[in-house]
């Protein structure tokens, strides 16, 4: 009887130290989450001193790619969608992992940046410009993609236009597809002919959750944000067309 209880004794003894192990470590885990987005958000604050944003309709930003390209090379735009919290320079590295675990500084931090896909020419080229970013959980990233699957928003015109802008130029976009679904890399497509171009964008707008009147046919280009849904187990998507007009 004595060996029993003894041994009970050390079985709950090991159970409360394995729970004490799992809350000291879960707990680190969220103070580490909430320290690297707090330094992603310090990081976001210095940078918006390196832009100027317009102060009217006539207006236009102005980006020191210079300045932002001496913190990090990697830097190739600036991406900013109407009544999100979507307001970000881009990054590009040389894979499609870096920057999903590295912020602006290139230090490691889970909450990572905004990034181009690594495959994609910033030069007019290329058919489906794709960014990426991580649903934080905090509001910033790419967690307000989201809210393009409500109806206040993608029943709203003002939100229907998308702004990228380069070193070269200042690129607007006219959304035409969003949606939610399920991990896959059909629509992070980034080569094409016009036949297969011209079927790939009738598949975008016919899996959009709204009409947005928008024509897109296979002499257009494209533009493709991505992120998380539901921890993971789903996309949140959103496509829009290059206006013609652009400025230099």
């Amino acid at each position: 009887m004595k060996r029993k209880l003894r041994l009970r004794k050390w079985v709950i003894l090991l159970l409360i130290g394995i729970l004490l192990i799992g809350v000291i470590y879960y707990s680190y885990q969220i103070f580490l989450w909430k320290y690297q987005v707090n330094e992603n958000s310090k990081i976001q604050k210095d940078i918006q001193e390196l832009i100027e944003y317009p102060k009217n309709s006539k207006e236009s930003y102005w980006i020191d790619f210079k300045s932002l390209k001496k913190i990090n090379p990697d830097t190739v735009g600036y991406i900013k969608v109407n009544n999100t919290n979507i307001e970000y320079i881009v990054v590009q590295g040389k894979n499609n992992s870096y920057y999903l675990s590295h912020n602006f500084e290139k230090k490691w931090n889970r909450a990572g940046w905004v990034f181009a896909d690594y495959r994609n020419q910033l030069d007019e080229t290329d058919k489906n410009i794709i960014l990426y970013a991580h649903d934080t959980k905090d509001g910033s990233m790419f967690e307000t993609l989201k809210n393009v699957l409500k109806e206040e928003w993608y029943k709203n015109p003002e939100n229907h236009e998308i702004i990228f802008i380069t070193e070269q130029n200042t690129y607007h976009y006219k959304v035409f597809s969003s949606y939610s679904v399920i991990p896959e890399e059909y629509y992070i497509q980034t080569n094409f002919n016009k036949e297969s171009f011209s079927s790939f964008v009738k598949e975008l707008k016919k899996r959009s959750i709204y009409d947005y009147q928008t024509e897109v046919t296979g002499n257009d280009k494209i533009i493709t944000l991505s992120s998380c849904l539901n921890e993971g187990k789903k996309r949140v998507v959103l496509h829009a067309k290059l206006l013609e007009e652009k400025e230099k």
